[in-house]
Parts: C-alpha cells; sequence; structure tokens
C-alpha cells in the first residue's frame, strides 16, 4: 500500500468517525463521547500525515505510536458506544474492521522503522 493510499483510507475512515458524530448528536443526543470518538478518530491520519514529513527516524516512529494510540483510544470509545447501545453492531464492526485495518498498517511502519534504525 502507497503512502498516498494509507491517507485515502484515513481520510475515508476520519469521514466515517465524522458522520458517526453528526449520527451519534442528531438522533441519539449524545455529545460527551461522540467528541472523543471524533478526536481520536480523526486524529489517527493527521498524526499519519504529520509522520510522513518528520524531520528524523525518531521523529516519524514518536509520530506514529501516537497515530497508533490515538487508533487504540478510537477503538476503546467504539467498544463504550457499542456497550451503551448508541450504536449498532453493523455500525460497530464496519468501524472496528477499519480501525483495526489502520492499527495493523502503522504497527507494521513503526517496526520496520525501528528494525532500521
Amino acid at each position: 500500500m502507497t503512502k498516498h493510499d494509507f491517507i485515502d483510507k484515513c481520510v475515508s475512515f476520519s469521514v466515517k468517525i465524522n458522520k458517526l458524530r453528526i449520527y451519534l448528536r442528531e438522533k441519539q443526543h449524545e455529545y460527551n463521547n461522540s467528541d472523543q470518538i471524533q478526536r481520536s478518530g480523526t486524529s489517527i491520519g493527521a498524526n499519519y500525515c504529520e509522520a510522513c514529513d518528520a524531520e528524523s527516524k525518531a521523529d516519524f516512529i514518536h509520530k506514529m505510536t501516537i497515530a497508533l494510540k490515538e487508533a487504540n483510544e478510537t477503538i476503546y470509545w467504539l467498544r463504550v458506544l457499542y456497550g451503551s447501545g448508541l450504536i449498532t453492531q453493523n455500525q460497530y464492526d464496519d468501524l472496528l474492521k477499519d480501525v483495526n485495518e489502520l492499527y495493523s498498517v502503522i504497527t507494521a511502519g513503526i517496526k520496520t522503522a525501528k528494525s532500521h534504525q
């Protein structure tokens, strides 16, 4: 997967998260958790883009690690939303599949960068 393909996946995921936030606010009248997942979910791609312009290998690893943490936090919020009955099984499964794919690619990038230090 190229850098641009992965950025496209991150953007697509961020759009889904933004739509989820709108759904949660308008249909479920849920504000706090919707803000939390919106912040973490859209930060994954933003941190990846920052990593792509890193000043050093250490800076790259640092920014990728932040992206990984944001992906992990997003998984947490998805579990909370699903467990609270605020999103459906289909919403949960779709978003969890996407974020797990992002998580895997970021993890692989970190491992590769560390092995070339």
